[in-house]
């Protein structure tokens, strides 16, 4: 499996917009399964059903008065913050019916990334926290109190991505951010969830954590060849980036 750290946070869609071309690109079979794992810009993630709400425009607002870009996700449920605290990754494989396969695929990050913060000395866990933010069943939460990673699942004809947020510091920048946001679409939840590997493993930082997350992979059985951006995935992601910058920024 290819591994790729490249990140680009200016602009803001261009980060979504490049694993989007790479589900794409692996889907046509013209690259095999890829891991990105990279420390994103300040950015507010939101999902299709934040898209719809009639509170979305005042939410982008809130999220750009913060500090935030926004952007358009590519899986997932609700706005995800991502800061230079957190951790993006972008996990994209070739299946043959995308369809079948779907819990597998959530199961196995989880446990993956169970295993990395775990090694780390937190309790982590799989599971949903009552009242966190993107709700789901396969998020990653600190002694289930806290939620620190979010995972969302975009399937399409030849391909899965598997793609979320980890949460290594900066968990009070999370709600801080998110208190306006989820108040303009109209989303009950509570701040008190959004937590941080940091706080439960005193002096992690990202490269402890992204160590930590490789390592998994590689014991989950995954060898893992240095890759990087070539001109046509730049190329794609140009094209894709519109999709994925919210209507009134265009």
């Amino acid at each position: 499996m290819l591994f790729l750290d490249a990140g680009f946070p200016d602009p803001p869609e261009l980060d979504t917009a490049i694993s989007h071309a790479l589900l794409l690109q692996v889907a046509r079979g013209d690259t095999e399964a890829i891991l990105r794992l990279y420390e994103p810009g300040s950015i507010v993630a939101f999902g299709r059903r934040d898209a719809v709400q009639p509170g979305y425009r005042r939410a982008v607002d809130a999220a750009l008065a913060c500090g935030f870009g926004a952007v358009e996700r590519l899986a997932g449920g609700r706005a995800a913050v991502f800061h230079s605290g957190t951790i993006a990754f972008s996990w994209t494989v070739p299946v043959d019916d995308p369809r079948v396969g779907i819990n597998e695929r959530f199961e196995e990050i989880g446990t993956i990334m169970v295993d990395a913060f775990r090694s780390l000395g937190t309790d982590a866990r799989v599971g949903e926290v009552p009242g966190e933010y993107c709700p789901g069943a396969h998020s990653v939460n600190i002694g289930g109190v806290r939620k620190v990673m979010g995972v969302g699942q975009r399937i399409v004809s030849g391909a899965a991505h598997i793609g979320g947020v980890v949460v290594v510091s900066g968990g009070d920048r999370v709600a801080d951010v998110l208190i306006p946001v989820y108040e303009a679409l109209g989303i009950e939840w509570d701040p008190a969830t959004s937590g941080d590997l940091r706080s439960a493993a005193p002096g992690v930082t990202t490269a402890h954590a992204r160590r930590a997350i490789l390592d998994a992979f590689r014991s989950g059985g995954y060898t893992l060849e240095p890759a990087g951006l070539d001109e046509a995935t730049l190329a794609l992601a140009s094209e894709l980036g519109p999709i994925h910058r919210p209507t009134h920024l265009a």
